[in-house]
């Protein structure tokens, strides 16, 4: 009775080992200090399994929600009043109006560099010179050719030209708050400012406008978040699917409310037809830490701690064959040991 105890010990520790992603192996030993080596059970019927050669995965599985990712905040740094805002839901691309202060159009550029300065000639050249040219270049209006740093008169010539056609005063000049600089198309979630506001302030929540799965992680299952992994994704209302790491953030999470600091995952969905028709869905995604391929396998319960320390298993002949184990799937248990071969049956709990 008492190794029937002990084997349903270290298999409750094993397993709770893996469910909390520690990767390592809990440490126990016989409670029966009397007895040197593991032993077949006594008083019950021993159930037996085969020793497998299998392709086991390490894989975890965290709750997620489909949306278009996470979202952030979108300020302005224009002069004057909000005199127009998009709808929520709006998608805006290169070269169209975010918002509008003054009644004139605050246009939306491409780029990674925020303008951090006024572009007029004369100024020293600098990356946001090349920012503003290449955006006017995709927008046709190449008037200086290829894109560089340089702020010539090409460069006015272009931005008067562009100017012209949004109904902006062309002065071949670009002030900073002249237009929003974001990295690539953006989608409205949630609107902040208000029309009759200042234009200069927080205007509103946006997203990217890909299908994004958002997932947020405990701190001590950073293991998981490895940017460009691919992660098996179950859509409710959707189909089965794959998608990529695209982004990592943190939340610092609210001490005063309880809430502890989490990793912050974007999923990038790799069939957008896998959620057509949904705006937002839960959704399961399924990590896998580590492949091992070809490998000896048994079920978690056939492990035993013994007494010298390690594990082993016994066969169903009553030979205890210490083992090293590997990684834990589904139930099974990656095992090595001197005299393990596949077919073989072991003792197990299960």
């Amino acid at each position: 009775m008492k190794r029937r105890v002990n084997r349903k010990i270290v298999i409750a520790a094993l397993v709770a080992a893996v469910v909390l992603g520690t990767g390592g192996v809990v440490v126990l030993t016989r409670i029966a200090s009397n007895q040197a080596n593991a032993a077949p059970l006594q008083n019950a019927p021993s159930k037996t399994a085969p020793v497998k050669k299998t392709n086991l995965a390490d894989q975890q599985s965290v709750n997620g929600q489909l949306g278009f990712g996470v979202e952030r905040g979108l300020a302005s740094r224009k002069s004057g009043t909000i005199t127009g805002l998009p709808n929520p839901g709006s998608v805006i691309e290169q070269g169209k109006p975010v918002f509008w202060a003054d009644a004139k159009p605050v246009p939306l550029f491409y780029g990674t560099l925020p303008l951090y300065r006024d572009l007029e000639a004369g100024m020293s050249n600098g990356p946001d010179v090349k920012v503003v040219e290449e955006n006017l270049a995709a927008l046709g209006f190449k008037d200086f050719g290829a894109p560089d740093e340089k702020f010539t008169s090409y460069t006015a010539s272009a931005l008067k030209k562009w100017q012209k056609a949004n109904g902006l005063e062309q002065n071949g000049k670009l002030g900073q708050g002249d237009v929003i600089i974001q990295p690539g198309a953006i989608r409205v979630s949630a609107l902040t400012g208000q029309l009759g506001a200042p234009a200069g302030g927080d205007l509103m929540k946006v997203t990217g406008t890909e299908r994004a799965v958002t997932v947020e992680l405990d701190t001590a299952k950073q293991r998981l978040a490895k940017q460009g992994d691919k992660v098996e994704l179950s859509i409710v209302g959707g189909k089965p699917t794959t998608g990529t790491i695209a982004g990592i953030s943190r939340n610092a999470g609210d001490p005063n409310q309880g809430q502890k600091p989490k990793i912050v995952l974007t999923i990038s969905v790799d069939d957008p037809k896998a959620a057509e028709g949904l705006e937002t869905a839960n959704v399961t995604a399924l990590f896998t830490v580590s492949k091992k391929q070809n490998v000896l396998a048994v079920p978690i319960g056939a492990l035993l701690a013994l007494n010298e320390g390690g594990y082993g298993v016994v066969t169903e002949d009553g030979k205890t064959i210490p083992v090293t184990v590997g990684i834990f799937a589904k139930g099974q248990v990656e095992v090595q040991g001197d005299g393990l071969r596949e077919g073989m049956k072991v003792v197990t709990t299960e």
